[in-house]
């Protein structure tokens, strides 16, 4: 089965899909002190939630991207619901490839989908093409928790920095860490859970299906991956990134 369609089947209950929450992604917006009116593009949007929570409380207008037609529905129906599909529009399409106005955004965002552009240092030179001069960059990103991680779960998350990387990235790029909003482990805990609950629903109502047992794989692996190591080492935060 397609990876994409084990996202749509395992986020099928979710909203925000990262290890994060309402109450963080309102704080981002309140740290990145948005106002009415201003503009964000969101890569990676997936069902368009932290774009919905912006618009409903503080105004915004912008556009998101993702790949996955069911997300961009979903995504579609959620701004049309708020009232916000005057204002927000939802693109359905590779991020990298989305042609963009140089330079009209006050921020750009992409949350736990750097792998749009290859990597961290990637996405910071894509999307600071997005951004006013004045303008900030919000990412969302895992970590290595410590420098002492097994070489086998390095090499198996071989994309994966220590955040003294990322900060080095950032300088590099022109950009300081202007704020970290970091998720906790009942963050991690439940997203990871309602990944799982998601295929476990559809591997019930799908007794027959012929790639059910591809679904009962990636479902075991997961939670294999998840207690053996990404559980201890791994961390996510969303970086807010100011331009010097």
């Amino acid at each position: 089965m397609n990876f994409l369609d084990l996202k749509n089947i395992s986020e099928r209950n979710i909203e925000l899909v990262n290890p994060t929450s309402e109450e963080k992604i309102l704080r981002v917006g309140k740290i990145l002190a948005l106002q009415p009116g201003q503009r964000v593009i969101d890569f990676g949007c997936g069902f368009g939630e932290m774009l919905a929570l912006w618009g409903k409380n503080f105004n915004i207008s912008g556009v998101g991207i993702d790949i996955r037609p069911y997300a961009c529905e979903r995504a579609r129906q959620k701004m049309l619901h708020h009232d916000l599909a005057e204002r927000v529009e939802i693109v359905c399409g590779r991020g990298s490839e989305y042609q963009f106005e140089p330079h009209s955004f006050d921020v750009a965002t992409c949350i736990g989908a750097s792998f749009i552009w290859g990597g961290f240092a990637q996405t910071i030179h894509a999307m600071g093409e997005a951004i006013r001069p004045r303008g900030k960059l919000v990412i969302g990103e895992p970590y290595w928790q410590s420098e002492s991680v097994p070489a086998a779960y390095r090499l198996q998350e071989k994309d994966v920095l220590t955040e003294y990387e990322l900060l080095q990235i950032a300088r590099r790029a022109g950009f300081d860490f202007e704020y970290i909003v970091r998720a906790s482990a009942e963050d991690w805990d439940r997203y990871e859970c309602s990944n799982w609950q998601g295929l476990l629903c559809w591997i019930e109502e799908n007794p027959n299906h012929p790639e059910r047992q591809e679904v009962i794989d990636h479902l075991l692996g997961s939670q294999e991956e998840y207690t053996r190591f990404a559980r201890q080492y791994f961390g996510w935060a969303i970086y807010i990134l100011h331009p010097r």
